[in-house]
């Protein structure tokens, strides 16, 4: 059983470290685009930095943290006793399709962040702080499901998880408020 809880501290520093990435790497973008608003030289400073800052967040935190996550999540899923009944778990089931979604989040922000590297920009800085809750709302959903352990109560974390994304939404709306009067 020692072995399992070294395995599953290595999982949790990586998810952590993970999910940093994820949020920062978001702001980076946040930040990518609205320089790209800015007049010369300012524009191409700004985003020659930014680029530097992203790439080596991306590479460097974000992919292999990504990776290592995954690595000790399998390895204490599928090769330790612990793991192989927490697989037959309801819970576990719903926990592993918001990893799933987790992936899929992270696929789009690799494409985003390869079209940013290539000065194309496709979005919005408003659409990127909205994307940034995204890992929030899901960093949540696998929280409450692993503490609860139950199938049944992660309905009412769906449920707060929806309400929580109409405050974002409601503070997200406050914020840009405020930004626009300045």
């Amino acid at each position: 059983m020692e072995y399992y809880n070294y395995l599953k501290s290595l999982h949790l520093i990586f998810v952590i470290t993970w999910f940093a990435g994820l949020f920062y790497i978001v702001r980076l973008f946040v930040y990518q685009i609205e320089a790209n608003e800015k007049p010369s030289p300012e524009k191409e400073i700004l985003q020659a930095q930014y680029k530097i800052m992203a790439y080596r967040l991306w590479y460097i935190i974000t992919w292999p943290s990504a990776v290592l996550a995954s690595i000790f999540a399998f390895w204490m899923l599928f090769f330790t006793a612990a793991g192989s009944v927490w697989i037959k778990m309801p819970w576990m089931h719903v926990k592993l399709c918001f990893v799933f979604l987790l992936y899929l989040y992270h696929g789009k922000c690799h494409q985003i962040f390869k079209q940013l590297q290539n000065d194309e920009v496709k979005y919005s800085n408003n659409f990127m702080r909205l994307w940034n809750e995204g890992a929030t709302i899901i960093l949540f959903a696998v929280v409450f499901l692993v503490v609860l352990k139950s199938a049944i109560n992660w309905i009412f974390g769906v449920i707060g998880i929806i309400l929580f994304s109409v405050l974002i939404m409601l503070g997200f709306r406050f914020y840009k408020r405020i930004r626009e009067r300045k």
